[in-house]
């Protein structure tokens, strides 16, 4: 038994397919993964994949590349045969999955990761680009057999989109967390928040700034840490945008790095204030960490909370509710720790990597 894992970027294939691929190797397929370059294949290969290069711009408009893409794609697969194709992100679940249709894989699994950038945002050019995503993602679901969401809202309004028909859809709790590797760590003594995420306004980014700012005012000694990647893609945030804050000592930034377990362990709460996610993987490593959350009751967000008990929600683009929160946090210390069991407890319940894989499996492996 073969499969095909098509994947945007060769990163997500080992921080969140990893554990996956294992599973599958266990299961008796060989896996062979595709990537747009050849950037850390050797991470992919320690997997017990094979890796297979095939040029893509996950973010780019140019339909010559995209046609590029799916014809390479189409005749990787032709030649491969796989018994399974699963992709996952906007370009990998349309081409993938027309190509796997157009070379006869009989079972296409895609997976939707989050609605993202086009769904959340409300400018012209977001407009424009839904539309075309609109008729690209029909074509695209048509060819699949099976669509996964990893939230029951994105389910909810792809199907109210009429992107596609329930039938073909499931839902698992995002891509689990593995809690062998992130592991509970004592709290810091000062009260430290500490948000993850890629650089960009849709994150809530500029919303965790401004409520940072609002409680140094009054609560100056608490610490606030910002680690992610600037990139230069639609939502993005240039870092100029953001130096006054790092230069009046508002918050600490972190650029990328390899293993975020020591940020985690620096930090008391986790805050991602996003307008939009999937299921955000960096909440799920900080409740395996018994670290409460601080998050928007947005899609994919508000399923990783139990509001009051795990940490706190609060509206998307509210940066004086997110401060009140912070505050809340700084002033019933003891309550860090409290939350913080029960987030690790939510999590070990319902998003640990070995439970989520199993649902997987059971739609991939098609009996």
């Amino acid at each position: 038994m073969k499969i095909i894992i098509i994947s945007p970027k060769n990163r997500t294939v080992y921080n969140f397919r990893g554990e996956l691929i294992r599973e599958l190797k266990k299961a008796g397929y060989t896996v062979i993964v595709t990537g747009p370059d050849q950037t850390d294949q050797d991470k992919i290969t320690a997997l017990g994949a094979s890796f297979v290069e095939i040029p893509l711009n996950k973010n780019g408009l140019n339909p010559v590349e995209d046609i590029r893409y799916y014809q390479k794609m189409k005749r990787l697969i032709k030649q491969e045969k796989p018994d399974v194709t699963f992709g996952y992100t906007i370009k990998p679940n349309i081409y993938g999955a027309l190509a796997a249709k157009a070379a006869g894989v009989k079972h296409i699994v895609s997976m939707v990761t989050g609605a993202g950038y086009l769904f959340s945002a409300s400018t012209l050019k977001a407009k424009v680009l839904r539309m075309a995503a609109v008729i690209l993602y029909r074509a695209g679901f048509a060819a699949a057999d099976t669509v996964i969401f990893q939230n029951a809202d994105d389910k909810a309004e792809f199907i109210g989109h009429r992107l596609l028909k329930e039938k073909k859809t499931r839902v698992v709790n995002g891509s689990g967390v593995n809690m062998q590797h992130f592991t509970p760590a004592p709290l810091p003594e000062t009260p430290t928040f500490f948000m993850l995420a890629r650089i960009m306004k849709s994150k809530g980014v500029l919303e965790y700034l401004k409520a940072a700012e609002m409680v140094k005012r009054s609560h100056p000694k608490a610490v606030f840490m910002l680690l992610g990647a600037f990139e230069e893609i639609q939502d993005s945030i240039k870092k100029e945008d953001i130096q006054r804050y790092i230069d009046a000592g508002i918050i600490e930034y972190h650029g990328e790095t390899e293993d975020v377990r020591a940020f985690y362990r620096k930090s008391s709460v986790f805050v991602l204030p996003s307008y939009r996610e999937g299921t955000p993987r960096t909440v799920l490593e900080a409740m395996a960490m018994k670290r409460p959350i601080i998050t928007t009751d947005v899609p994919g967000c508000r399923g990783t909370v139990e509001d009051g008990e795990t940490g706190f929600l609060v509206p998307k683009e509210d940066a004086g509710a997110l401060a009140e929160k912070m505050i809340w946090f700084i002033e019933h210390t003891a309550q860090i720790e409290v939350m913080g069991e029960a987030a690790y407890r939510f999590c070990q319940d319902k998003f640990d990597v070995n439970k989520v894989n199993q649902d997987m499996l059971g739609i991939l492996i098609k009996q």
